[in-house]
């Protein structure tokens, strides 16, 4: 296995983590026995990074990895695990969870603890609720080793947050489709150039670079005289910059922990040909040409005085047109319907007004492209899923802070 060191920690990482986020599944429910096996595989062949958060697989992830990481295991990874922002309001709530998580993963700490997926109006609301100080509490105390964030939002509020503390770490979505959207290469390079640890979420898009790749592609990839899945192909392209320090794979097959392993071993950085970059240019046009919505994502017509995060929007109708992914529907949803913190963003709040079509270097008609989006991805009664959703979510919370008094007394 290859490791990659954080300057600022001094941690050696293995180039790939395990994502606890798609483990395999069983009637509905974590599949025990298989995800184990997985799991101590890869920590036999040299992973030593395991991350999870306090909703994957709808809360059950935490509970199981405390579980199986007996003392042996839990002493060759290091542990990560991330804060609910959208579940916070107040201060308190925020020392809550962190016990209900250390609980969970029957721990006395954990080693690298994430802000979960921080935006511009998440950030602002954590903040105001001390979120700093909460982490420096967190730390003193010996409860968390580093403090991190994980993000969905452009690059200008990620180097505002990445500036405004002394961060060990961040999380950040990066594929060879991603190189421009949310922070980027540039979001990239700004934080390895700060001597933090930069994890990568998505390399696979959910799996879609492996799985729903247009045959064009598939072609082009296999006209290369060594022959890769299109997995393998979109973990070196990762793996190839020297910024990265940890590409984190959601696994559920026993042969992608294996495929996995194999790339994670070869990819270090640079190490790519010009061939081989050329290859994926040559993908990259392909996946432009099935975009509905030849947006570029630059941002000029931002901010909206609405509050549509335009690009955003643009974003996931051009992955729900290429990959056909259900999921993106509840992405739009709970990002962009703020059910995940932070103000609505999405593009049913468009009222026509026509700045952003002036700003825009493509001339698209952005109102009239935001209004497929809506239909789209929002269709009827979307308001009413947004408010439903938000109550849910406040249940949910209120229900864990009733269990953790409980508990206490």
């Amino acid at each position: 296995m290859q490791y990659r060191e954080i300057k600022k920690t001094g941690d050696k990482i293995s180039a790939l983590g395990f994502g606890a986020m798609r483990l395999p599944t069983k009637n509905g429910s974590i599949d025990k026995e298989r995800a184990k096996k997985q799991i101590y595989y890869a920590i036999d062949n040299g992973v030593n990074f395991i991350d999870t958060a306090f909703p994957y697989h709808g809360g059950a992830s935490e509970s199981f990895l405390g579980e199986i990481l007996s003392e042996n295991y839990r002493n060759k990874i290091k542990l990560s695990t991330k804060l609910p922002q959208w579940q916070v309001k107040k201060y308190e709530d925020m020392e809550m969870y962190l016990d209900i998580q250390l609980k969970k993963l029957k721990t006395d700490f954990i080693d690298y603890y994430f802000i979960h997926s921080l935006s511009k109006d998440s950030w602002a609301k954590m903040k105001d609720l001390g979120v700093l100080k909460f982490l420096d509490e967190a730390k003193k105390s010996g409860k968390i080793k580093y403090a991190c964030f994980s993000y969905h939002d452009n690059t200008e509020t990620f180097k505002e947050i990445i500036d405004a503390y002394d961060w060990d770490a961040c999380l950040i979505q990066y594929n060879y489709l991603d190189e421009q959207n949310q922070a980027g290469t540039q979001g990239l390079e700004y934080a390895a150039s700060k001597g933090i640890g930069v994890f990568i979420m998505e390399p696979l898009r959910g799996g879609n670079l492996s799985k729903k790749v247009p045959k064009e592609a598939e072609e082009i990839f296999n006209s290369y005289k060594v022959k890769r899945t299109p997995a393998d192909w979109a973990l070196r392209w990762v793996l190839n910059h020297l910024e990265v320090t940890c590409v984190l794979s959601g696994m559920n097959e026993e042969a992608h922990v294996k495929e996995n392993l194999k790339v994670a071993s070869e990819t270090t950085p640079d190490s790519l040909s010009n061939e081989e970059l050329e290859i994926y240019d040559k993908v990259k046009e392909v996946y432009r040409k099935l975009m509905k919505i030849n947006c570029t994502g630059c941002g000029y017509c931002m901010p909206c005085p609405f509050g549509v995060d335009i690009p955003a929007c643009f974003s996931m109708y051009n992955e729900k047109s290429i990959f056909n992914d259900k999921k993106t529907g509840f992405l739009y949803l709970a990002r962009l319907g703020g059910v995940m913190g932070g103000e609505e963003s999405h593009a049913g709040l468009c009222v026509n007004c026509g700045k952003c079509v002036k700003a825009c270097p493509q001339n698209l008609d952005i109102p009239v492209l935001l209004k497929d989006v809506s239909t789209e991805l929002g269709g009827s009664g979307f308001n009413l899923k947004i408010k439903l959703a938000k109550i849910a979510m406040s249940i949910y919370s209120s229900f864990n802070s009733l269990k953790q008094k409980i508990s206490k007394n």
